[in-house]
């Protein structure tokens, strides 16, 4: 493989998916989300931001459910999980949580505890204030080299716009 980079440890470009775990059509985006990951392997971050909708009650609990798997290393696995089960999620509530950490072999007691204090409440309010002032207004929105890309109800051509938007910032190097 050539690389047109002179350094070949340059930073990855980052791409931010407002998410929220309640949500169908974040759902529906990880199958972009696979395939970029596939393309560009650690050349691009992909981080997930938490945007919890009002209209999802166990959506700000589920976020900060994702972020206490963070802390115990599988933040994504366990975002695609509860993302799996969205319908679920919705007709049970956080019991749903407690469940899919406890599948994945976290700590589930230190879900429950985690939700219980709220240590994590901080940070998914701020990627949310976050999202607010760069005009998130649903999910999934992306954001990419500055540019927001909006989700929601039509997936179709997003992925092919942020290949373009990575495959530019990755050529600047």
């Amino acid at each position: 493989m050539s690389d047109s980079t002179p350094d070949s440890t340059a930073a990855p470009v980052v791409l931010d998916v407002w998410c929220e775990l309640q949500c169908s059509d974040c759902h529906s985006a990880l199958t972009d989300i696979h395939a970029l990951r596939e393309r560009y392997g650690d050349r691009l971050e992909v981080r997930l931001r938490h945007f919890p909708l009002e209209k999802h009650k166990h959506a700000f609990a589920a976020a900060q459910a994702a972020e206490e798997a963070a802390e115990q290393g599988q933040g994504w696995a366990y975002a695609e999980a509860v993302l799996a089960r969205t319908e679920e999620l919705t007709a049970r509530g956080e019991p749903v949580l407690i469940e899919v950490a406890r599948e994945l072999g976290l700590d589930a007691e230190e879900f429950d505890t985690a939700l219980i204090d709220g240590r994590h409440i901080l940070i998914v309010d701020a990627d949310q204030a976050e999202g607010k002032a760069i005009g998130v207004t649903g999910t999934p929105t992306y954001v990419i080299g500055g540019e927001r890309l909006d989700g929601g109800k039509s997936q179709e051509g997003l992925r092919e716009r942020i290949e373009a938007i990575a495959d530019r910032l990755l050529a600047q190097g």
